[in-house]
């Protein structure tokens, strides 16, 4: 294993196979771990960046088998942010010292191409030095193109498989791997900062289909890549499934940063819901981000996409303040910044 990690770091690239052997093979963490926090450290520093979430609607019109908001689950809670309601959360935020933001939401048909472009706008012009992340989605290339226009800098989207077969396990016939594929490499030849990631030991996950998401990666080279542990929801199809494990989730954390160094590779609330010190290993794992929720308090428990959702009943600058103590105390800092990717 040490040969295929050395080599990951001086930039060769594995095969499929090798990456299902290094992924697949169980051995002491600790020099991956260290090795990872090494290659953060040369390039970010100790820095960590906070992104303000602000998740602005949990209708969807997709029936994703893994999901809590899934548009066939009749008990999920249903709520849309009100253009006011979404600055406000960025002024709070701002206030707070975020300088980057990021809108999330379902597949909510109610958020057109036009009023998205109209709260981008109104956004960049109160918080024109601030980042703008969208993740809302599967869209066409022209609804993409005009909300880079008005202002977006970052999309999230994650392709949670890089195996066909996988994918068409998780989602509905109406949702395309293709079309997921097709819209990341639209958001980076339209010129976004792309995100991409999957769940942890999400159910139908080998060892091969996890190796696939590395080779994605590796060839994608998105600015981002946000993973956490598959975490069931009690009223999806999966519910019954086992959620991921933190040691898996650490390992993978630490594989995609040696192999991406420049990588933002966020340490998910969904880690924190596993493990209590779930984000704190995770960036001792080689992650460099770290994303309080901004939304309303009233709203947070309803934007449900797995079960037991950490940070639901805390105030925004109750949450900061906690995280900036749990980052310090991990031997790291919070830092007032964008957070841009590094070249």
């Amino acid at each position: 294993m040490k040969d295929l990690i050395n080599r990951l770091i001086e930039k060769e690239e594995l095969s499929l196979q090798e990456w299902e052997k290094l992924i697949e093979t169980d051995f002491p963490l600790e020099d991956l771990f260290l090795k990872a926090n090494r290659v953060r450290e040369k390039i970010y520093g100790k820095d960590v960046y906070i992104r303000g979430l602000i998740e602005i609607s949990s209708y969807c019109k997709n029936d994703c088998y893994y999901c809590g908001i899934r548009c066939g689950n009749k008990k999920a809670q249903r709520y849309r942010l009100t253009k006011e309601q979404i600055l406000e959360c960025c002024e709070i935020g701002n206030q707070l010292g975020f300088r980057t933001f990021v809108l999330q939401g379902g597949e909510d048909p109610f958020f057109t191409k036009e009023r998205v472009t109209d709260i981008i706008v109104e956004i960049k012009n109160r918080y024109p030095e601030n980042a703008l992340t969208l993740s809302l989605g599967e869209h066409d290339y022209e609804t993409y193109g005009e909300w880079f226009d008005a202002g977006a800098d970052r999309y999230l989207l994650r392709h949670e498989t890089a195996d066909r077969n996988h994918y068409e396990s998780l989602h509905p016939s109406q949702m395309s791997f293709e079309n997921r594929i097709q819209c990341l490499r639209n958001l980076k030849e339209i010129g976004y900062q792309v995100g991409c990631g999957f769940m942890v030991e999400s159910p139908g996950q080998t060892s091969e289909t996890l190796a696939e998401d590395m080779q994605l990666i590796t060839k994608l080279k998105p600015e981002m890549v946000g993973i956490g542990p598959f975490i069931p929801h009690q009223d999806t199809p999966l519910r019954m499934e086992k959620a991921g494990s933190l040691e898996k989730t650490l390992k993978m954390l630490a594989l995609i940063r040696l192999a991406h160094p420049h990588v933002l590779l966020p340490a998910t609330t969904a880690l924190g819901t596993i493990h209590p010190q779930g984000r704190e290993l995770g960036l001792k794992a080689g992650a460099n981000v770290v994303m309080p929720n901004l939304s309303p308090k009233d709203v947070r428990k309803k934007y449900s996409l797995y079960d037991n959702k950490i940070c639901t009943g805390e105030e925004a600058a109750e949450c900061i303040r906690c995280l900036k103590l749990r980052v310090e105390n991990a031997g790291y800092k919070i830092v007032e910044d964008r957070g841009d990717y590094k070249q």
